[in-house]
């Protein structure tokens, strides 16, 4: 991500306001722009199409069903986006782009087949137990398929940097659904929620296809080395085990909610909590600048910082390394505090406008009572996320599982606790699961900054690793007689 620091850098050093405000448009363009792209696409075509005026069953089964989509997408791609991001970093460090072709193919096929696995036997539920028609199972099951498609394309044009691309696509790929479903609704006489679920399907596939060109305009060679990644699984199977709880407790507080007595039941197979799921939406856009600020502040300053030690480790003096290695530290220290303060501020002023904005819209009630927790827990849960990352950059794989490890167990826990608390303590489990998984992620990186050296320097290996009988460990025996054997054999006096 070395071009959006230098990127960066170009537009903060002129320090002036205009510069600062474009900056962190910019930021938000390459890290956060799709997602809101998306909200908007589904806003418009819920106020141009007359969606409110719509019943209330088919209202809940469409916002459902677009919830499901999203949610088990993320979940879907999660196994996967760390190892593939991995391997991808080190075929482009070797420079054998011609690996990345076999990678793209078999990570794909590994996606949709769990995806599949996943969604098929929930849609025959929803079929027959639900009595939803068939088309629109269909439609929701290929709008499932079609965004896993854009989950994992968009990991290989992040590590190319395309993040501009990205966001030109779905702008694409959202006007392309809003215009279709314009079309369906006014000149096909199409019902409202089938012509938006079709829409959204072919504003996802429009978004996916252009991605896939892309790649395969990129990388044109195949090596046909599909056993290597497929190696990377086992190998960095630590990386699997993160990013999916990771992933997982981002929602395992939802799920907890979903299974009371104040769930929404439609047709017989989705379940929802309408009052907490809004408040856990608004709570991530409370905090969801963390993510620009992290990328715009690693990218600008620490990145250089851990290259120099990078540039020491393979040709320094020993005094450079540790110097190299405390301003390093130093930076990483001062990245999270500045982190924490801007964001604060940030999160600060935005629930205070929620707080007195968001009544006015409808928003009120047990949606505002869940919402000051919920917005607690998630800016300790994003910075530790920043603290995940930075595990990745010194290889502290044990580290990363440890941190999701606890953060999702004890969000779980804590949220089977919240459930029988007031409404107003709803939230208390994520705040909790965070907490945990911070302070685990803070006292692993004072680890590895103690043990950085051992890390580095005492990892390799004597002997090459095999498969076979393993030898014997004796190297030296003396006998009784005053004869010396050595590796088992003898050895005159």
């Amino acid at each position: 991500m070395a071009g959006i620091g230098v990127r960066l850098n170009r537009i903060f050093s002129k320090n002036t306001i205009t510069t600062n405000l474009f900056g962190f448009g910019y930021s938000m363009v390459i890290t956060i722009a799709p997602m809101f792209l998306v909200i908007i696409a589904i806003m418009l075509m819920q106020a141009l199409l007359g969606f409110s005026k719509l019943g209330y069953a088919p209202r809940e089964l469409y916002s459902c069903t677009v919830l499901y989509i999203f949610i088990f997408a993320m979940l879907a791609a999660s196994p996967f986006n760390a190892v593939l991001s991995k391997y991808l970093s080190d075929v482009i460090y070797n420079e054998t782009y011609e690996d990345i072709l076999p990678c793209y193919y078999v990570g794909l096929v590994m996606n949709i087949v769990l995806s599949c696995v996943m969604g098929i036997p929930f849609c025959v539920r929803e079929y027959l137990v639900g009595g939803v028609e068939l088309f629109f199972v269909f439609a929701g099951y290929c709008g499932f398929i079609a965004l896993v498609l854009v989950f994992y394309s968009m990991l290989y044009l992040n590590i190319c940097k395309d993040y501009k691309k990205v966001s030109f696509f779905f702008l694409i790929g959202m006007a392309a659904a809003v215009l279709l479903s314009l079309v369906l609704v006014y000149l096909a006489e199409m019902e409202v929620t089938y012509a938006m679920l079709i829409s959204l399907d072919a504003g996802f596939l429009v978004i996916g296809c252009l991605e896939l060109a892309l790649v395969k305009s990129y990388f044109r060679k195949n090596s046909g080395r599909y056993r290597e990644v497929l190696v990377y699984f086992k190998k960095h199977w630590q990386l699997i085990v993160t990013n999916f709880l990771y992933t997982s407790g981002l929602y395992v507080h939802n799920f907890v909610f979903w299974s009371t007595d104040m769930r929404i039941v439609v047709a017989n197979s989705f379940v929802c909590m309408t009052a907490y799921d809004m408040a856990t939406c608004i709570a991530v856009f409370t905090n969801i600048t963390a993510s620009v600020i992290f990328i715009s502040r690693v990218e600008m300053y620490f990145h250089e910082r851990y290259k120099g030690y990078s540039e020491a480790v393979i040709g320094g003096r020993g005094i450079d390394i540790e110097n190299a290695k405390q301003r390093m530290f130093s930076q990483l220290a001062e990245e999270l505090m500045n982190l924490v303060r801007i964001q604060f501020i940030i999160s600060v002023v935005i629930f205070f406008v929620c707080i007195i904005l968001l009544p006015q819209f409808g928003f009120g009630g047990m949606v505002m009572r869940i919402y000051p927790c919920l917005a607690a827990g998630y800016f300790v849960l994003f910075i530790m996320y920043a603290a995940i990352i930075f595990q990745y950059y010194y290889n502290d794989m044990r580290g990363a599982v440890m941190t999701s490890v606890s953060f999702f167990i004890a969000t779980l826990l804590g949220s089977i606790f919240a459930t029988k608390l007031p409404s107003i303590w709803y939230g208390i489990g994520l705040v909790i699961g965070s907490t945990a998984g911070w302070a685990v992620s803070y006292y692993r990186l004072r680890v590895m900054e103690k043990t950085l050296d051992i890390h580095i320097f005492c990892s390799g290996n004597i002997l090459k690793k095999g498969r076979g009988k393993k030898p014997s460990n004796k190297v030296y025996e003396k006998e009784f007689f005053g004869q010396e054997k050595a590796a088992g054999q003898k050895i005159s006096p």
